[in-house]
C-alpha cells in the first residue's frame, strides 16, 4: 500500500496528544494533516480529502460527534473512514452512537499504539465505503442525550473532587487541584456544546 497518496487527518484539541499521534503516524510512513477542533477540521476538509480521519470527541466549537455527522452529510466525504479516540465518552451508549454515525473504530484513551496502527492499516486496506448520514432530528436528539449524560457525570465528579480536596494533605493538593481544573474545563466544554445543540434542536422544532 502506498502510504503517501492521501493524508490522514488528526483532529485533537490537546496539543501533546495531537503531536504524539502525528509523530507516530509519520514514523510509519503516513502523510498527516492536523486540526485542533472540529471547526478547524471542516475548514480543512473544504480543500483536502483525507484517506482517514482520527478524531477526539470532546472538543470545543465542534465536537467529534458533530464533525462526523456533518461529514456524512457531504457526498464527497461520506466515504471517508473514521476512528474515534476518547477518554471521556466511554459508555456503551457512546459507542452505539458512534456506530450509528458510521465510525470504523472506537478506541479509548490512553490508546495502545499497536492497536491504533493495526486499526489504521486494516481500515486503509479495506478501502472506503459510503455511509449514509443520520437524519438531523435523530442526530440532535441522540447528541443532546449524550451531552446531557456527560454533563451530569462531570458535575457530580467535580462536586466530589471539591469535597475531597479540602481533606487532602497539603503536599497532595497541588496535583489534585490540577486534575480538578482539568475536569472543570471539560465540563465547561460539554456545557457549551449542550447549549449549542439544544439551540439547534429548538430551531428545528420551530420550523
Amino acid at each position: 500500500m502506498d502510504k503517501s497518496i492521501d493524508p490522514i487527518l488528526i483532529v485533537e484539541d490537546l496539543r501533546h496528544v495531537r503531536e504524539m499521534l502525528e509523530i507516530t503516524l509519520k514514523f510509519k510512513g503516513y502523510e498527516v494533516v492536523t486540526a485542533s477542533n472540529g471547526a478547524d477540521a471542516l475548514r480543512l476538509l473544504a480543500t483536502v480529502k483525507p484517506a482517514l480521519i482520527i478524531t477526539d470527541i470532546l472538543m470545543p466549537q465542534v465536537d467529534g460527534f458533530s464533525l462526523v455527522h456533518q461529514i456524512r452529510r457531504l457526498p464527497n466525504l461520506r466515504d471517508v473512514p473514521v476512528i474515534f479516540l476518547s477518554a471521556t465518552y466511554t459508555q456503551l451508549e457512546d459507542y452505539e452512537f458512534a456506530q450509528k454515525l458510521g465510525a470504523d473504530r472506537y478506541l479509548k484513551k490512553p490508546y495502545d499504539v499497536n492497536d491504533l496502527l493495526l486499526s489504521v492499516d486494516e481500515i486503509l486496506s479495506a478501502g472506503k465505503k459510503s455511509v449514509p448520514p443520520l437524519e438531523d432530528e435523530e442526530f440532535r436528539a441522540r447528541h443532546v442525550e449524550r451531552l446531557q449524560e456527560k454533563l451530569t457525570h462531570k458535575t457530580e465528579l467535580i462536586s466530589r473532587m471539591r469535597r475531597l480536596l479540602s481533606s487532602l494533605p497539603e503536599e497532595q493538593r497541588s496535583q489534585f487541584e490540577a486534575l480538578l481544573q482539568s475536569e472543570i474545563r471539560e465540563r465547561d466544554v460539554v456545557e457549551a456544546e449542550l447549549a449549542a445543540a439544544r439551540g439547534g434542536q429548538e430551531d428545528q422544532d420551530q420550523e
